[in-house]
């Protein structure tokens, strides 16, 4: 069972002509506009008696109740894996994420992954969802990642990631030499045939990619990468498809490229590095309770580091 959830609202005069969903979400800022919604596509909200659609007009002096269940997370158990705490007050962790360790337990991950480690750090992370996690990194992306440590917070993070006021950088070490930076502007949705991939398709969610050249080498470019959307493998899949692949990317990187005239030593480095060369280099965002503009840096991981080090050379 979740917790019951019961309100009164009386629409005042600031809501007028607004939707249903979003004076609800400026009436109640503990709750984000996407979960409002749900309760009133549920039949949870009712606007002067009668079931409302989210995009519905509201009036002054309109009475709302609402009756639903907060519902309660699949229980994760706590345990005790190290965390690389850049950041934490009573509001926000802000968590350099290694390469390999999983965001959340799924199928095949029940254990060892990030909200776990996260649930042992802070037991009362249990009582928001998905234990405070707002976005995700792949497996084997490593770097910065927010999380929540209070409803007020999780509503408010959520809301700038909508509003895509949250800032993130990421370096990307990839196939090719770009000759300057630009924009991949392309819809993402699942790969037609393969299920487990995503893919650019014409039916996909709108998503953009913003690069630019931070290093070049040989045969390989060090890009730092700007995230407008937060799409499903989004850096990996858009310079796919704009002819860079990521190095090491076991799904979208294609067959192995070496740089002409590469010692054995670089050889031997590029066959090595068996996961997506992507590390989220930089965070910032506008902190939910004093609206400071806060940012973050984590240094490259050290086999991303090696490795462009022997590229280098």
């Amino acid at each position: 069972m979740g917790t019951r959830i019961e309100h009164d609202i009386l629409i005042d005069e600031q809501q007028t002509g607004q939707r249903l969903d979003q004076a609800l979400a400026a009436l109640l800022p503990d709750y984000s506009r996407s979960r409002i919604q749900q309760w009133i596509r549920e039949g949870a909200v009712r606007l002067e008696g009668t079931a409302p659609r989210p995009r519905d007009k509201v009036a002054a002096g309109q009475q709302v109740t609402i009756r639903a269940e907060l519902e309660e997370e699949q229980r994760v158990s706590a345990e005790p894996i190290p965390l690389r705490i850049q950041y934490e007050d009573r509001h926000l962790l802000v968590i350099d994420k290694p390469a390999g360790l999983v965001v959340h337990p799924g199928a095949g991950n029940r254990e060892g992954t990030l909200q776990n480690a996260l649930l042992h750090h802070d037991p009362q992370l249990a009582e928001l969802p998905r234990s405070g996690i707002v976005h995700r990194l792949d497996k084997d992306t490593s770097g910065l990642m927010v999380v929540a440590r209070s409803l007020a917070a999780h509503t408010a993070l959520v809301a700038q990631l909508q509003a895509r006021s949250v800032r993130r950088e990421y370096l990307a070490l990839v196939n090719g030499c770009p000759v300057a930076g630009g924009t991949v502007e392309a819809p993402i949705g699942r790969h037609p045939r393969d299920r487990k991939r995503m893919a650019v398709v014409e039916r996909g969610r709108p998503a953009t990619t913003h690069y630019r050249v931070e290093e070049r080498l040989a045969a390989h470019t060090l890009l730092r990468c700007f995230l407008e959307t937060g799409r499903t493998h989004q850096i990996r899949v858009h310079m796919a498809h704009a002819g860079y692949p990521l190095v090491g990317d076991p799904v979208y990187g294609g067959r192995l490229r070496l740089p002409p005239r590469a010692t054995e030593a670089q050889r031997q480095a590029l066959r090595a590095f068996q996961r997506q060369a992507l590390h989220a280099a930089r965070l910032a965002l506008d902190h939910p309770e004093s609206g400071e503009r806060l940012s973050w840096e984590a240094p490259l991981p050290e086999d991303m580091a090696a490795l462009l080090a022997c590229l280098r050379s």
